[in-house]
């Protein structure tokens, strides 16, 4: 089995940043997809921004320019740095993850969630 571990979530103000990581765990083969997604209060969830294994990188429109993801496939680690956050951004954000655990079987991992409150 994986599993995901998110950290860095918290209160912060306007115009604050803050940097979020999901590292993995576990019987890993490769990693092909790493991504962001975030849950608002009242709204569905949506995808904040995935990276690829060859590095192709999707944000949300509302987030371009002030967002940023990356990953470190030494330690298995996405980041996700926040900054020019808005009241707006107030989510609980989750990493997922596209793991092969051998060369032909892969399965869909999430991490528990972080909360990230911005206060206006």
């Amino acid at each position: 089995q994986v599993q995901l571990v998110e950290s860095g979530g918290g209160l912060v103000q306007a115009g604050g940043s803050l940097t979020l990581s999901c590292g993995a765990s576990g019987n890993i083969f490769r990693i092909i997809r790493m991504a962001w997604y975030r849950q608002g209060p009242g709204k569905q969830r949506e995808l904040v921004a995935d990276i690829n294994s060859g590095n192709a990188i999707n944000y949300a429109d509302s987030v371009k320019g002030r967002f940023t993801i990356s990953r470190d496939n030494a330690k298995n680690t996405v980041y996700l740095r926040m900054t020019s956050l808005k009241p707006e951004d107030t989510a609980i954000y989750s990493c997922n993850m596209y793991v092969y655990t051998s060369v032909t079987a892969w399965s869909e991992y999430w991490g528990q969630g972080t909360q990230v409150t911005v206060s206006s």
